[in-house]
């Protein structure tokens, strides 16, 4: 028997509000996600997509319905086996860096390892590969304000993929980038793609969408396409 899908959605419903104020921001989706996809997830702003990633990423729970997690059944967990369960199988990538600025690139990439309890020699290997993965094996040791807009984002990339997750979820990581920076960093998820890494992206730039494997369209809180 084979290994189960990265992620599966069954008939899942996001309701904020209630009576007259209801909103349904996610309506009846299901979704499979397989091992080794490259998803790119569109629509209009208020089409369901950003909700719809924020359960596939374990960082909002559904009013209903069913999520595994290779194969995991995800809703029944608690908060702390939740943040386990991120850390463990999930990277996360954002249009806004989230680097520690205290930290230099090298530091901010060990972090999803210190959570992990990797040790520190461990971690410094790791990170140190991660790094030169993304075109900044001379950058180990700047911190985020003496590093580019792109360069900001390769170190959020290596430390989105340091514990190596099943599944790569990234919410417009070229918003914030030229459009010579955006090709670059496409690359790097072209290339964690061709190494087997499933990725979903949600992105508003038809051209971003056009480098995956299937382009998933949202409207009113579901898969229009």
């Amino acid at each position: 028997m084979g290994a189960p899908p990265v992620a599966q959605l069954r008939h899942i419903n996001k309701i904020y509000g209630a009576g007259d104020t209801e909103v349904r921001a996610v309506n009846d989706l299901s979704l499979t996600v397989e091992a080794g996809d490259y998803l790119a997830v569109m629509g209009a702003s208020g089409s369901g997509k950003s909700t719809a990633m924020n359960i596939l990423g374990c960082l909002d729970r559904p009013s209903s319905g069913s999520y595994l997690l290779q194969g995991q059944p995800v809703e029944g967990l608690g908060d702390d086996d939740l943040a386990v369960l991120r850390n463990r199988c999930l990277g996360f990538v954002f249009q806004q860096f989230h680097l520690l600025a205290h930290l230099s690139a090298l530091e901010n990439v060990e972090l999803p390892m210190i959570y992990a309890n990797v040790p520190a020699e461990e971690r410094r290997r790791r990170a140190t590969e991660a790094l030169h993965r993304v075109g900044l094996g001379q950058r180990l040791h700047n911190r985020p304000n003496q590093l580019s807009g792109g360069q900001q984002q390769r170190v959020a990339i290596a430390r989105a993929i340091i514990n190596r997750p099943a599944l790569l979820l990234a919410d417009e990581p070229t918003g914030a980038l030229d459009s010579e920076t955006t090709r670059d960093v496409l690359e790097i998820f072209d290339q964690l793609n061709g190494d087997g890494m499933t990725v979903v992206l949600v992105t508003h730039e038809h051209d971003v969408a056009e480098r995956a494997g299937k382009v998933l369209l949202f409207r009113d809180g579901r898969i229009a396409n």
